[in-house]
């Protein structure tokens, strides 16, 4: 697993070797101002105080303490120029991340979402990316320069005295133990918190879309409770790790100043004949000190490479399913579609165990009006699901015009299928965006599509009419309202089949009536397709067929069911004696 992640973090990291590299000279340069800056002070300290002198020919302590305040000048200038380039990197990899995830969201087919959570998305897209953003800015832009400060500083004491340096670096063994122990015992948890991080969030999201519905049946206190629980478990989750994080650095605070106790111990008593100057402990303390504040901050960022690694699994482990991506580039390409549509045979299972179709057959002529009627869980939705191709079917034939729907590019089927659902979803844009859905439509199209679903009115209400943004989810508007929006949506598209699943359920049966006439207008040169619980409103069609537990039972016109006395007309009987005691009520 530790392979895989280390992998996954350079397909990240790859594209952006080259700039790594020229970041890691410039951090070089900058190691090695950090390097000559204890050198001249222990010039100074041994070669001019220690004797009493304050010049040396041109090299006075005052020219020597210029070249030192130039050094930083131009290593913190170097140091500028290298952070902010390791950020352009860091933000440029986030961007293409993010928008790889965006992208895979997109084009992933609907099993994915009915199994993925959008809660968990919505964390995927915003935290996750946030976390490895984070590791870029805090880690990757320091790591390289720390790791490089390191190696200098010791290779630069060990050519001052091995001797000495051998005692001053004799604590590293317990702060690679200490790291080591650390490191694994945050993962551990960090992937843990994770895993409650994103539980937490996901019942957040639920909450907040479904909040009417939490009012309609008061449960807020109990809702509540449950966010404590979750809340609760974050918390202890989030304790050890914190206890963890914070008495890292306070054991390697301990250590370095162990090992500044060595050399100033060493040098006192001479141990291993160790002898040096006063310049000379000053360096090698202040090199220790700083070998120390590069691994303290890599120490410290512990927690943000375990979480950044955390969120790249994640991240990836939804990236490289690539079994739920839908092609969209191949598949023939139908510039118009006369709009006969012909089951054969057709099997289809959500979970390949429980049949949801079986062995369904029909034909649609094309410009016919179907309706298909039956009970709830019967296969109405799942065949006009189908027929979108949003799911692939285990045995049978789907046709269009003759082709196998799976020869047929998706994107170009869909272009030529619209679809009104019982609760349209209107984004928080203006109603024109929300009819043109980011496709050219003129202006004159739109007007036409706005009188043929009867929202002229709705829409000239409204204070800034066709440029009014909707709120969020469309909750400025009511359920009827967003249907006239949705009906003006899918006749502005100018679909070659349509389809309308219980989509009249929420209109005023006035305006019902007014856009029964626009689809019955339609219906005549468009193969239209009908779910409705309301039987009223399909007694004109075509053709009926009554489904029952997955299986084609009738199918026929009003009139010939009525007759049959079947199923049909008992569905029918029941719905207008139900009709006839609302009456009376």
């Amino acid at each position: 697993m530790k392979n895989k992640t280390m992998q996954r973090a350079w397909k990240l990291v790859k594209p952006y070797k080259k700039s790594i590299l020229i970041v890691s000279f410039l951090s070089l340069l900058v190691g090695i101002a950090e390097i000559i800056k204890p050198y001249l002070v222990k010039i100074v300290m041994d070669d001019y105080l220690s004797q009493g002198i304050y010049e040396k020919g041109i090299f006075t302590i005052g020219m020597i303490g210029a070249i030192y305040i130039g050094i930083v000048i131009i290593g913190n200038l170097i140091d500028f120029v290298a952070t902010t380039a390791i950020n352009m990197v860091g933000e440029s990899a986030i961007y293409s991340l993010r928008n790889k995830l965006y992208r895979y969201v997109q084009h992933a087919n609907i099993t994915f979402h009915d199994k993925t959570p959008a809660g968990k998305l919505f964390v995927r897209i915003t935290n996750d990316i946030e976390d490895i953003s984070t590791m870029f800015k805090d880690v990757i832009a320091t790591v390289i320069k720390d790791i490089l400060l390191i190696i200098a500083f010791i290779v630069v004491m060990i050519s001052i005295s091995s001797k000495l340096s051998i005692i001053a670096l004799a604590i590293v063994p317990f702060i690679l133990i200490v790291s080591i122990v650390s490191t694994r015992i945050a993962n551990k948890l960090q992937e843990k918190t994770k895993i409650i991080r994103t539980n937490l969030n996901s019942f957040l999201a639920e909450s907040i879309y479904g909040v009417k519905l939490i009012k309609i049946f008061n449960i807020q206190r109990e809702k509540e409770e449950e966010n404590n629980e979750l809340t609760r478990k974050l918390f202890r989750s989030i304790l050890p790790n914190a206890l963890n994080n914070n008495l890292l650095p306070a054991i390697m605070t301990i250590l370095e100043n162990m090992g500044i106790c060595l050399i100033v111990w060493a040098c006192t008593y001479h141990i291993l004949e160790i002898d040096m100057p006063v310049g000379i402990i000053y360096m090698f303390i202040t090199y220790l000190k700083q070998i120390f504040d590069p691994i303290n901050r890599i120490v410290e960022n512990v927690e943000t490479v375990q979480e950044a690694f955390v969120s790249i699994n994640k991240v990836y482990e939804i990236l490289e399913q690539k079994q739920y991506l839908e092609d969209l580039e191949t598949g023939r390409i139908l510039e118009q579609m006369k709009g006969k549509i012909e089951f054969k045979n057709v099997w289809f299972s959500y979970d390949d165990k429980n049949w949801v179709l079986k062995n369904v057959s029909f034909v649609i002529e094309p410009g016919e009006s179907v309706a298909f009627v039956g009970k709830t869980g019967s296969g109405k939705t799942t065949i006009i699901n189908l027929i979108n191709r949003f799911y692939e079917i285990q045995k049978g034939e789907i046709l269009i015009d003759g082709i196998n729907i799976k020869e047929i590019n998706i994107r170009n089927l869909r272009e030529h299928i619209g679809m009104i659902l019982q609760d349209p979803f209107i984004f928080a844009k203006t109603v024109k965006e929300n009819i043109a859905l980011n496709h050219f439509i003129s202006d004159e199209k739109i007007e036409e599509a706005i009188k043929l679903s009867s929202a002229k009115g709705m829409i000239d209400a409204l204070p800034n009419g066709l440029e009014e943004i909707a709120k969020e989810q469309g909750s400025s508007y009511s359920a009827g309202e967003k249907q006239l929006i949705a009906f003006a949506r899918v006749f502005a598209h100018e679909p070659d089949i349509f389809i309308l699943d219980e989509a009249t359920a929420n209109i005023d049966t006035q305006t019902e009536k007014l856009i029964q006439k626009s689809i019955d207008r339609l219906s005549k040169e468009k193969t239209s397709i009908f779910i409705a619980h309301r039987l009223s409103t399909i007694v004109n069609v075509n053709k009926i067929i009554v489904l029952q537990n997955g299986e084609i039972i009738e199918e026929g016109n009003h009139q010939t069911l009525l007759q049959k006395q079947g199923y049909y007309a008992n569905l029918y009987e029941a719905y207008y004696k139900s009709l006839t005691k609302l009456e009376v009520y």
